[in-house]
């Protein structure tokens, strides 16, 4: 496995990979409700395109090339998004990509990584030095999800 940057055509698969994450992973922490509002079945593939570009993610691939999980690190040290596939789920995975961007984000002069994480992914990052700063309750089509406003100093 290795980290590498987003490249146009991985969108279909890092869909695959953040609906999946949702929808088998998370699933403990939230309704079937919440989960479609969060990863809906059917998505606008322009839109998610456009999103996948704008957030140019690290994408964490198997020896063939196949997405594993992703991640984004904003200018300003906010993680937005940060997904593992179920199938490599606690093999490590998470680990290494966190570990890329906690370097590249020290490599560009940042003081601290945040995140907004679901209940779910809470005690990963816990386990990681995030300190859990509030609770919150987004309103994402129409639906409360409850999630953690995480930071870490660096």
């Amino acid at each position: 496995m290795h980290v590498r940057s987003y490249r146009p055509g991985d969108e279909t698969a890092l869909r695959q990979v953040f609906h999946d994450a949702v929808h088998q992973l998370a699933a403990n922490h939230y309704s079937p409700e919440q989960l479609d509002a969060w990863a809906p079945p059917q998505t606008d593939q322009a839109e998610w395109r456009r999103r996948i570009q704008a957030l140019s993610p690290f994408v964490a691939v198997c020896a063939n090339d196949r997405p594993m999980a992703y991640a984004d690190l904003q200018a300003n040290g906010y993680i937005d998004h940060f997904f593992v596939a179920p199938r490599h789920a606690r093999q490590g995975v998470g680990r290494r990509l966190l570990a890329h961007i906690e370097q590249t984000a020290r490599q560009q002069g940042l003081q601290e990584l945040s995140a907004d994480v679901s209940l779910h992914a809470q005690a990963f990052f816990a386990r990681f030095g995030f300190a859990l700063q509030y609770r919150q309750m987004p309103v994402v089509r129409g639906v409360a999800l409850g999630n953690a406003h995480m930071r870490k100093k660096l």
